[in-house]
């Protein structure tokens, strides 16, 4: 298969092409891939030094307001689909996929209109604007949560679940919390505020830190390297606890899950497709401040399960933090219940799915 996917500007859009690339490497070695991303988004590094070949064409997104700015982006729209237009026909794709993000909005496109078999892949509860607008053109819809259905044309949408979720479902327990200062055998909660780290979360568990002093298990913080600096010059990380310990940053996060015996972070649907892989019992606060709330619709379709508590960030304080983590690692049986319901929810074999539907549409 000749693949050409696209999508960017968070890791919630890269990680799952990622994960659908590693697949497609495993089932067909001698598969030919290419990205095609912006020069200044988180792709440019990520998808280069994961030795996928990659292309950059120029575009931006809307403002929300009245902007001149706008007239810019519809012109580097118009000139990006041209751009990916040259692209594909010199690539000459079997399929090409759009897992979100404004740049895969020329790309899909442009790759619709010249006849090519195209796909995009929503990854939250509700869609976003480049999908919904790429919905009409497409010839298939994966998606992660049976809400978002409502957004598209029903004929088209598959669901799929998340790619990202196939890469960590083999990982097994191997004791690498031992390379953060931790007992691999002690109980751990993970707090973890997505790979840029939350502000709110990261100051709230930081004055929360002494509470766990007592505590039977361990505590391992990751605050997001862009946060790490700051927040250990505050007094209270001057004397937390030996069973806290704070990280800037694990680059390989997937590896250590299977060690996690619960988890108090963000709702983003990469976390929640790692977590449900896995079956691990979460707390989520959901982030108040991306498009249309999607991460409390995305964390109510797994409280709603009976697989993860909801804790609204407006109601994050460190007594109430403290209050969820220790009830949750007190009661043993409530994380196994949990830790169950999870896994029913997850759906381990993603990326296979999503090869089967690329299969289905791609010409003989």
């Amino acid at each position: 298969m000749r693949l050409l996917i696209s999508g960017g500007g968070t890791g919630g859009h890269i990680y799952p092409a990622l994960a659908l690339i590693e697949a497609l490497k495993k089932r067909e070695p001698d598969a030919e891939i290419l990205y095609v991303g912006t020069k200044k988004g988180l792709e440019s590094k990520i998808v280069p030094d994961s030795g996928i070949p990659f292309e950059t064409i120029q575009i931006q997104g809307f403002k929300r307001s009245l902007s001149f700015e706008n007239f810019k982006t519809v012109y580097l729209f118009l000139k990006s689909v041209r751009d990916s237009k040259k692209i594909i026909r010199n690539f000459k794709p079997d399929v090409v996929v759009g897992t979100g993000g404004y740049v895969c909005g020329s790309v899909v496109y442009a790759a619709a209109k010249l006849g090519v078999p195209t796909l995009i892949h929503e990854q939250n509860s509700i869609s976003g604007v480049t999908n919904k607008f790429l919905s009409r053109y497409v010839d298939k819809i994966g998606i992660c949560f049976p809400d978002v259905k409502k957004d598209f044309p029903a004929e088209k949408v598959v669901f799929t679940g998340n790619p990202r979720a196939q890469q960590v479902v083999g990982i097994k327990p191997n004791k690498k919390l031992e390379k953060y200062g931790l007992n691999a055998e002690r109980p751990t909660l993970l707090i973890f505020g997505g790979s840029r780290g939350a502000e709110k979360i990261n100051q709230t568990a930081l004055v929360a830190a002494q509470m766990f002093k007592e505590s039977k298990y361990q505590v391992l913080f990751v605050t997001g390297r862009v946060h790490y600096d700051k927040l250990m010059q505050q007094t209270e990380a001057k004397n937390v606890p030996s069973n806290f310990v704070i990280q800037p940053y694990i680059s390989d996060m997937p590896q250590i899950l299977p060690d996690i015996d619960a988890i108090l972070g963000r709702a983003g649907a990469t976390s929640l497709a790692e977590i449900t892989a896995i079956g691990i019992p979460s707390i989520l606060v959901p982030s108040p401040y991306v498009t249309n709330d999607h991460q409390t619709k995305n964390a109510l379709s797994l409280v709603n399960q009976k697989a993860a508590k909801l804790l609204k960030e407006q109601d994050l304080t460190p007594e109430a933090l403290f209050k969820e983590i220790d009830e949750l690692m007190g009661d043993d049986n409530l994380r196994l219940t949990m830790a169950e319901n999870a896994k029913k929810a997850g759906v381990p074999d993603a990326a296979d799915k999503l090869l089967g539907v690329l299969d289905n549409i791609k010409k003989v």
